[in-house]
């Protein structure tokens, strides 16, 4: 038998565990917000220490997390030390937002049905916490001599950009990894992804009794002139094409919208959140400033308002590191011996903050047990789901990768 023969029979014998490993990652919730992660992070220590791996525990202080909107997080780190050579990093991110309205199936019962695993973060990525876990499991399982040293690094901050995740963990210099590979999907090995600036705008206005009207200055009417001038600008975002494939264009939502006091009174504030998604080839302070320009210019037309805004993210492009290579390779390799088809490398229009290892000057790709696509595994819907196979396949990819980068 070939090494990768005894990785993926090691796999195979202790996929079961593997699924249970996941199912109890399922069951405590991460829900972001409110972002209340510590115990999440507490319990996954306590799986991986009967596995025989001693997690660092790496307690964000309290001020940081309440400054950036969430109530605990601690990161973790589980240092695997072979030999002389390159540190290899496994990222993924237990924070998940809230399931919402819809589901069929509990979301924190780790329920599986017809070959797939159900439950909020089953897909993205607490399903990664499993692949790479096992990985280096498999991976030790070789008793073979290594020539670098593994990370798992698990934290607790990607839907709110990260800076208190693993962009935590770089800037107290608490690792600093020569390759990493994070959370991702299956089927591609993505090596670039989409910025995001989000923004928080509040119109202000003067309330009044709806029949007297003119006595106020409606704060919807205002928001309303701002959010067409808004959304106008997809059309001239289409024009705007990325040469990253996988990536299309820039794109403007608004996810969300709050305001006014009763039915009978004119609405004297309005606030909104805006998501503006950034190709790699764009300049995020030109995008802002560009933003911030179209609504001064639509608040103008509508007098009486006042209108704050207020950065909530702004997350840099992922672009590709020339180190990256032998992560593509390998995967490539390996993905398309054990899925039976071309594994591309391509980009995303997600944003991760995986971008904040790129920023370190650290290469690296994303990768992992996640879904074909979004739409497919329901992430961030009702009823999100992981097609075991997938599960498995996956964590022979890592694993193989793992032995050739480190043999």
């Amino acid at each position: 038998m070939t090494d990768y023969d005894k990785l993926d029979t090691w796999i195979d014998a202790h996929f079961d565990e593997e699924v249970r490993f996941l199912q109890e990652l399922i069951r405590v919730p991460t829900d972001t917000p409110p972002g209340n992660n510590a115990p999440h992070a507490e319990r996954t220590a306590e799986l991986l220490k009967g596995f025989g791996f001693e997690a660092e525990k790496h307690a964000v202080p309290q001020a940081e997390v309440q400054a950036c909107g969430l109530e605990s997080i601690t990161n973790l780190i589980v240092r695997r030390h072979y030999g002389e050579g390159k540190t290899i990093a496994l990222n993924a991110h237990g924070d998940v937002v809230p399931p919402g309205e819809g589901w069929t199936k509990d979301p924190y019962g780790g329920v599986i049905e017809d070959g797939k695993i159900y439950g909020r973060a089953a897909a993205v990525s607490k399903c990664d916490f499993a692949t790479f876990t096992f990985a280096v499991r498999a991976l030790e399982s070789l008793s073979a001599k290594l020539n670098g040293n593994i990370e798992l690094h698990f934290t607790y901050d990607e839907e709110f950009g990260g800076e208190i995740g693993p962009g935590w963990l770089l800037k107290n210099k608490l690792t600093k990894p020569d390759l990493m590979i994070a959370a991702g999907f299956s089927y591609q090995v993505v090596a670039a992804h989409n910025g995001c600036l989000q923004m928080e705008v509040t119109v202000n206005g003067k309330m009044a009794h709806a029949a007297i009207p003119d006595t106020g200055v409606d704060a919807l009417q205002g928001a309303v002139q701002i959010l067409g001038a808004l959304y106008a600008q997809n059309t001239l975002y289409k024009q705007i094409c990325s040469q990253v494939e996988g990536i299309k264009h820039p794109y403007l939502n608004v996810g969300r919208i709050e305001g006014g006091t009763n039915t009978n009174v004119i609405p004297g504030k309005v606030a909104f959140k805006l998501d503006r998604r950034m190709i790699p080839e764009e300049n995020p302070v030109e995008v802002e400033a560009n933003i911030r320009q179209v609504i001064a210019d639509a608040a103008a037309t509508y007098p009486g308002i006042t209108v704050d805004i207020k950065r909530l993210l702004m997350s840099h492009a992922m672009k590709p590191l020339a180190g990256n290579k032998p992560l593509v390779d390998a995967i490539q390799k390996h993905g398309e011996q054990l899925f039976g088809e071309p594994i591309p490398a391509m980009g995303s229009p997600l944003y991760t903050d995986v971008r904040l290892y790129g920023e370190a000057g650290i290469p690296g790709v994303i990768y992992g047990a996640g879904p074909r696509t979004v739409l497919e595994s329901h992430a961030k819907r009702a009823d999100e789901r992981l097609a075991l196979d997938d599960l498995r396949k996956a964590t022979k990819v890592i694993a193989r990768t793992l032995r050739d980068l480190l043999g």
